[in-house]
């Protein structure tokens, strides 16, 4: 795997920033996320060649209940974000551990289930990865953790059932998940060192009892900021790409990261 692109988004606005989950659209030409602040926004992303040289917001609204009104906290943690291929959009919250639906145009989520095994789930360790699969199927990856997996939840007839267990390996833990459209697991996932972040992504074949991964990239402390957020995608060459964004806590020492990706087939 080779890196492609790699910019800092700054944007002059008090509510920007916290991006914890995205998404790509199929064209590669548009992003939505979600921040830890409770917002969603909707940028276009500006190519030279294909290349990644730069983000435009194009909408930006705070999320909200079902009534709209505007989440307070502590319910605004937004981690995870899926948009199926409908354009039905999912959210994980941390904390106040739910999953809901969201417009992505107005900013209103309405609850679909208890996160699963939230009643376990520890305030800063909830439902960091949501993904959708090429069948329809919503997934749900936990940050926290068995002494040797993490259990991976698909949504299925109004309840969620563990699919699977992912094999943990090492300190890293989930923050980020998608699917390609082979129905290829990809997982982010992050350690925190003395000397700055640590970032992995695994690659799994779900079909296959062993689930042994295929590791695509494991970083050097420091190298990549807080990178939580995972989106793939096929580029017009048929190329699968990974773009990896960072959530920057809303601290001026750290930096929203836009990282682009080219899968080696």
């Amino acid at each position: 795997m080779s890196q492609d692109a790699m910019l800092v988004w700054a944007y002059d606005a008090p509510w920007f920033g916290g991006i914890s989950g995205a998404e790509i659209s199929a064209d590669g030409q548009e992003l939505t996320a979600i921040t830890d602040h409770g917002r969603v926004i909707r940028a276009e992303m500006v190519r030279e060649r294909g290349v990644l040289v730069g983000l435009k917001v194009i909408h930006s609204v705070a999320l909200r209940d079902p009534t709209g009104q505007v989440l307070a906290k502590p319910f605004t943690d937004a981690e995870g974000l899926a948009v199926g291929k409908n354009g039905q959009a999912y959210v994980s919250f941390e904390g106040q551990h739910r999953i809901t639906t969201l417009d992505i145009s107005n900013g209103v989520t309405t609850p679909v289930a208890n996160a699963p095994g939230a009643e376990t789930l520890s305030d800063n360790a909830g439902i960091e990865a949501l993904a959708i699969h090429p069948d329809g199927t919503l997934f749900a990856l936990p940050e926290e953790s068995g002494k040797d997996f993490f259990p991976l939840y698909a949504y299925r007839d109004g309840a969620w059932v563990m699919q699977t267990r992912i094999p943990r390996r090492g300190p890293f833990l989930p923050v980020g998940a998608d699917f390609d459209d082979a129905g290829n697991l990809y997982l982010l996932e992050r350690t925190v060192t003395p000397l700055g972040f640590r970032s992995r992504i695994r690659r799994f074949d779900l079909s296959k009892s062993d689930l042994a991964a295929e590791t695509l990239m494991q970083s050097f402390p420091a190298h990549y900021d807080n990178l939580e957020a995972i989106s793939v995608w096929r580029d017009p060459a048929g190329r699968t790409r990974l773009t990896v964004l960072s959530d920057d806590n809303f601290l001026a020492i750290q930096q929203t990261q836009v990282i682009e990706f080219i899968v080696a087939q």
